[in-house]
């Protein structure tokens, strides 16, 4: 019986400045392939941003220039992690405190998976 994880990576999800906007949400690419041990948002964008998992409801904000690493497993088995499942889609807006759009930058993000029998 095998009891090491891989870890991979996904795709890196990358949206423009131009695609940011005031009211709506706007997803960062597509949804998670797989569930997610851990997740990198960065925030490359001038202005400070708001994040959503369902594209409704703010949950969080990064200002111009932060990144934040959510650690939700690394150190879990696959049977005992806590994860963000798969086809969980994060969403980004401008701030409503900040009512203007970014002028320059992106926003990344990139998902680490783990899969056994290695």
């Amino acid at each position: 019986m095998s009891v090491a994880i891989r870890a991979d990576f996904e795709n890196e999800r990358i949206l423009a400045f131009g695609s940011v906007d005031l009211v709506a949400f706007t997803g960062i690419g597509t949804a998670f392939d797989h569930p997610a041990r851990l997740v990198k948002l960065s925030n490359a964008t001038d202005i400070t941003l708001q994040f959503s998992n369902d594209g409704i409801n703010g949950k969080f904000c990064l200002f111009p220039g932060e990144s934040m690493i959510v650690d939700l497993s690394s150190n879990k088995t696959i049977e005992a992690g806590f994860y963000l499942e798969k086809t969980t889609r994060i969403f980004v807006r401008a701030h409503p405190n900040v009512a203007v759009l970014p002028s320059s930058g992106f926003i990344s993000l990139s998902v680490i998976f783990g899969e056994t029998g290695y």
